[in-house]
């Protein structure tokens, strides 16, 4: 039958946010908390206002992989003259089905997306595995990346 690609729709949202959860445990996520509730909050609210899109790819009623793109904005700048922003998350495939080129497909539909919603940029904090994806894609690094946690 192949892959089938689909978006995401609150039907398969359970699903989608437990493949979350073990894709941010496989990254090395230590922190013990319940973040099943306000990450549906988070997907619920975000699809509902069209800033956050995702793609699914599906082997019979199976969700063997997922992307995920957040929309958000900023005061524009000389590098995102529209100040609006993708921010890549969710890019997760199976194990068995690696290196078939499912995440690079699901990379050009969010990617497509956030072209749609009129983003100057897209930007990932790319787990190890990811980084070759990304730089054959066309991402580039970006050194002055700071984070200040709250």
């Amino acid at each position: 039958m192949g892959i089938v690609y689909k978006k995401l729709t609150t039907a398969e949202l359970d699903v989608f946010i437990k493949m979350r959860i073990n894709q941010l445990r496989e990254e090395g996520a230590k922190e013990d908390i319940d973040l099943v509730p306000a990450l549906k909050d988070y997907y619920s609210r975000h699809m509902a206002d069209g800033t956050f899109v995702s793609w699914l790819a599906f082997d019979g009623d199976e969700i063997i992989g997922t992307s995920g793109m957040s929309f958000v904005e900023k005061p524009p700048y000389f590098g995102c003259p529209t100040g609006r922003i993708g921010l890549l998350s969710s890019m997760y495939t199976n194990p068995s089905y690696r290196r078939q080129g499912i995440a690079k497909e699901l990379l050009d539909r969010v990617v497509s997306e956030a072209k749609k919603y009129g983003c100057g940029t897209v930007q990932i904090t790319a787990s190890d595995m990811g980084v070759k994806l990304y730089s054959a894609y066309g991402f580039v690094h970006n050194d002055n990346f700071m984070q200040y946690k709250l």
